[in-house]
């Protein structure tokens, strides 16, 4: 947790959690914190999730769209609103599709694992600590990969 998570203070924090809580609730409903579903959509065998994704991107995008259009501020943090632009690096194919091998061999997205739990599925726990180890080994190799090209910039620049 950073300065800036403390400073946020407990109204913040409540609505995370219900956030949370309504998330988890919305995945055990639809049962798409079911592993044996989302296999099923995976094997295009069952379109449900197509429905719960679309329903909820559709509301998410909604609220985001009115709320920048309507409020200078964010409710929560009064930060102003502002764009992330980003380039399309090699790193976002190539991350999906590690993402979409693990996912297929999990039979569950991260969001959904944890519901998953909430449901009863102690099981789903081994993805869940594979899903740490995998963001782990990642966090890794890139600051190994940093320290190595720093390394060599200090090398070539003397």
């Amino acid at each position: 947790m950073s300065a800036s998570d403390d400073e946020r203070g407990l109204a913040f924090s409540l609505v995370i959690l219900l956030g949370g809580l309504v998330f988890g609730f919305g995945l055990g409903l639809s049962q798409m914190a079911k592993p044996e579903i989302v296999l099923d959509f995976l094997q295009f065998e069952d379109f449900g999730l197509v429905f719960v994704m679309g329903g909820a991107a559709v509301v998410s995008g909604l609220t985001f769209f009115v709320a920048t259009r309507y409020l200078d501020r964010a409710p929560l943090t009064g930060r102003g609103y502002t764009r992330r632009l980003k380039t399309m690096d090699r790193n976002v194919p190539v991350g999906g599709v590690i993402f979409g091998v693990g996912w297929g061999l999990s039979g569950i997205c991260p969001g959904a694992a944890y519901a998953s739990v909430g449901l009863g599925n102690v099981t789903i726990l081994w993805a869940i600590l594979g899903m740490f180890l995998g963001a782990y080994a990642q966090g890794f190799a890139r600051s190994t990969r940093a320290d190595g090209t720093d390394s060599a910039e200090s090398v070539t620049s003397d």
